[in-house]
């Protein structure tokens, strides 16, 4: 099939040159991907396709600017970006007038699942874009690591580099993000999904 014939890389590079056929064919490849993230959350058919529609564009008009090393993660990143800014939207907008409030009952006072979603969404944005604060090398092998789940010698074999170095990088890695994360109160899930093998 056309669409597997040419990896992310090869169909980024000629994206970078104005090529609009390598552009759509990274679409089809991967819309399926952000859109499933976003409806995960949102449960919005028309609010998931306009976040499709968003991050292509931004890929699109920002093809020169951008570095991206494993597309697939950094589509469900930006998916989830864009779920937390329309959840945070929708939670300011959110204002219901109330005449007689004694006589109000909430079943679940206390929880509140959508707050929770925010939280953990915000905190993954951050923990994700701490991440760009890594080195280059350090945050791509720590991306194959942990998000694409490749063993350490499957990643020295990928980068043409030693077992040793992958885990002095994963280490390093390791350390910045528990340094970020001692500051943050809700890190557990996140803890679990990054930081332990």
């Amino acid at each position: 099939m056309l669409l597997n014939k040419y990896s992310d890389s090869e169909l980024w590079e000629a994206i970078t040159l104005g090529d609009s056929k390598a552009f759509q064919m990274l679409f089809e490849r991967y819309w399926a991907v952000i859109y499933g993230t976003a409806f995960s959350y949102l449960k919005d058919k028309e609010a998931c396709s306009e976040i499709v529609q968003d991050i292509f564009l931004n890929i699109w008009q920002k093809r020169n600017e951008f570095e991206i090393s494993s597309f697939k993660n950094y589509l469900t990143s930006a998916a989830r970006y864009h779920v937390y800014k329309q959840l945070k939207a929708k939670r300011s907008s959110a204002i219901l007038y109330i005449e007689d409030y004694d006589h109000v009952t909430t079943p679940h006072q206390g929880i509140n699942h959508g707050d929770e979603n925010i939280t953990y969404l915000e905190l993954e944005h951050s923990v994700e874009t701490s991440l760009y604060n890594l080195p280059k090398r350090c945050r791509e092998i720590f991306i194959l690591s942990r998000m694409d789940n490749l063993t350490n010698d499957e990643i020295a074999q990928q980068l043409g580099i030693s077992k040793r170095t992958v885990e002095n990088q994963i280490t390093q890695a390791l350390k910045f993000l528990r340094s970020f994360l001692k500051h943050t109160a809700m890190i557990m899930p996140l803890i679990t999904k990054f930081l332990f093998f």
